[in-house]
């Protein structure tokens, strides 16, 4: 099952997402309520073509926050050390946890806004968990209970900035850093464990970023219960898991485009500030 939020005439709603099998086409079946809030929701009994006129899709959450794992993957490490990045060789043992504000979220087909203080700006495909409950302290053997399901990220960075800034605030934090989407996978129909990545740049595949959460370091459920120690996690909020492989420049005009198997493609395009 696929959930997206979407707008009609700037009217933000909620809705599943079908396919028809007769024409093969995919298509919003409305809610009447909103799924994260506790609400029974169910069909309102219309439907309108994803590709319909007047149909935008929107971010499918607006998280209260977002959490990023950086150096999640042994090759992302080893491409950070020999690009010149980061002066260790290999990935870390503990977790490296950062942030990026809910003004960083933006949707499919929202631009990209590359900000006049930087001159790197890079891309990183991942995937990204979507919390359904309230997670505090919450143990690794049931930490996937509380997860609602999983959407594409792209966690865009300033990566000149990023070697300025300790915290990475400014990094990875800038209005549109984070767009998310097209729409959320259910929990249990996704393979989480092997969710393959791969990432599009101007058209031509980019095969250095590609990979699979299955040579994550630390793993989905590992994530939740070490974020939930220290911070509660509410419905809607955002985990980026981490990048697989080598990450690569962007520049206003291009068109990124986050694909992960079993979700769909996240496409934004950057444009200048």
């Amino acid at each position: 099952m696929r959930l997206a939020r979407f707008s009609l005439n700037d009217s933000p709603r909620y809705a599943f997402v079908q396919k028809d099998e007769t024409d093969g086409k995919d298509y919003l079946i409305e809610l009447d309520g909103h799924p994260l809030a506790g609400d029974q929701v169910k069909p309102t009994g219309t439907r309108y073509p994803v590709d319909g006129d007047g149909i935008r899709l929107l971010s499918p959450v607006i998280p209260s926050k977002v959490y990023g794992l950086a150096k999640n993957y042994e090759a992302h490490a080893q491409f950070m050390h020999e690009a010149g990045h980061s002066e260790i060789a290999h990935a870390p043992e503990d977790m490296v946890i950062f942030t990026k504000p809910s003004t960083s979220v933006i949707g499919p087909d929202d631009p990209i806004v590359y900000p006049a203080c930087s001159k790197d700006m890079n891309f990183e495909p991942e995937v990204a968990v979507v919390m359904g409950r309230i997670a505090k302290n919450v143990p690794v053997e049931h930490a996937m209970d509380y997860v609602l399901g999983f959407t594409c990220v792209n966690d865009v960075t300033l990566r000149d900035l990023q070697g300025l800034d300790p915290t990475w605030t400014r990094a990875k934090g800038f209005d549109t850093s984070c767009p998310l989407g097209p729409w959320i996978v259910m929990r249990d129909d996704l393979d989480w464990k092997d969710a393959r990545i791969s990432f599009t740049l101007n058209g031509e595949d980019v095969p250095m970023a590609s990979g699979t959460t299955a040579n994550l370091i630390h793993g989905i459920p590992e994530q939740i219960a070490a974020i939930s120690s220290f911070s509660t996690l509410l419905p809607g909020d955002v985990i980026m898991t981490g990048t697989p492989n080598a990450s690569g420049h962007l520049d206003p005009g291009d068109e990124a485009i986050v694909h992960v198997e079993g979700i769909g493609d996240l496409r934004n395009v950057v444009v200048r500030a």
